[in-house]
């Protein structure tokens, strides 16, 4: 897949899931207060998996409820006490990037609150999150550092976007 198409493919692959969601649930995509993505349902940050874990583990690992943290007005789920702490130390370390939307779509000026949250990809120490692990390998592992740039470039306007009609739902 070329570049171009690979990129317009996971947008509107991202804005699809999101829309379909909407349609067939009939509800809003959930922001916590401070702009990170908890989904369609509650406050819960990365469908309640682990944020530490992606680094310490190298894999997506499932938090509990009884280890949580509040943090930008969304609820945090660790696996360990250890990890909660580590979080609670160095919160923007371990936080997914752009406030845990889909980077793909990011970079085609989607916010897509579905996530795969076992399709993530680590780079430079930043937590990147994806709405599907199809296309990983060959359209962002082969060069991540565009696609990033582009979704760095999105990010703001996409967020007052997103967190605007929010505020205005509510």
């Amino acid at each position: 897949m070329t570049e171009n198409r690979s990129r317009t493919f996971d947008g509107l692959l991202c804005a699809g899931v999101a829309t379909a969601s909407l349609l067939l649930f009939g509800v809003d995509a959930s922001y916590a207060g401070d702009g990170v993505n908890t989904g369609y349902f509650g406050d819960v940050a990365i469908q309640g998996y682990d944020p530490v874990a992606y680094f310490t583990d190298g894999r997506a690992t499932m938090g509990s409820p009884n280890i949580s943290k509040k943090w930008l007005g969304a609820t945090w789920y660790f696996a360990s006490v250890q990890h909660r702490d580590a979080f609670i130390s160095e919160p923007v370390r371990y936080a997914p990037q752009f406030g845990g939307f889909c980077t793909g779509g990011m970079s085609a000026k989607e916010a897509s609150a579905n996530l795969d949250p076992a399709a993530f990809r680590i780079v430079d120490g930043k937590l990147f999150l994806f709405s599907g692990r199809e296309g990983l390998e060959e359209d962002f592992d082969a060069n991540p550092a565009p696609v990033i740039a582009k979704a760095n470039a999105e990010w703001p306007a996409v967020e007052a976007k997103e967190f605007e009609a929010r505020s205005h739902a509510n």
